[in-house]
């Protein structure tokens, strides 16, 4: 019986250690941020938009794929302080000549493949599916990991045209740049 016992308490041991390790981890949505800058000729404009969901996959301690949903419809712009100028600019982003937000009002990234703090995956926006590569680093505190990186996505790849020289000509210095960039802070805790 005494043997029983260590071994019960052994298995316990062993599954509560490597729980940290192994499944998956839900990411904390309200501690979570995404913020974008996008370029043009004359300037630049820069945001933020919400995590309204997502999860890793570890094993073994590490990140081997996972799902994350953006929440377009919170997307916001941060350096425009004029309320009526920012509350324009924030309504042409949300429209079909950019990201289309009443039809498609969710962005979202699949981690398929993770090889060192290399990540590979698939990013749909206006429901238009490209592969994509970033780097992540990871630092913990406690119980709680945090992912940080920096996506680098070329608009065209998705429909998004407007001000583009992908699509038009004679734009001068109307121009908006291809590509924005996306700096994440994904927060999950075991």
């Amino acid at each position: 019986m005494k043997t029983f016992k260590s071994l019960a308490i052994f298995v316990l041991a062993l599954s509560l250690s490597t729980s940290v390790f192994a499944g998956t981890q839900k990411v904390d949505t309200a501690k979570s941020s995404v913020k974008w800058l996008g370029k043009k000729v004359t300037g630049e404009h820069f945001g933020s938009i919400s995590v309204k969901e997502g999860s890793l996959e570890v094993s073994k301690g590490k990140v081997t794929g996972g799902k994350v949903v953006i929440d377009m419809t919170s997307l916001a712009v941060e350096d425009v302080k004029d309320a009526g100028m920012n509350g324009k600019l924030v309504g042409h982003l949300k429209s079909d000549d950019f990201f289309g937000v009443a039809t498609f009002p969710t962005s979202e990234l699949v981690v398929t493949k993770v090889d060192g703090s290399t990540f590979s995956g698939n990013l749909t926006i206006k429901g238009i599916t490209n592969p994509t590569v970033f780097t992540a680093t990871s630092s913990t505190e406690g119980k709680t990991t945090t992912y940080k990186g920096t996506i680098t996505i070329d608009r065209s790849k998705y429909n998004v045209k407007y001000g583009s020289k992908s699509f038009f000509d004679n734009l001068g210095d109307k121009v908006i740049y291809d590509e924005f960039t996306l700096d994440f802070s994904l927060v999950v805790a075991e």
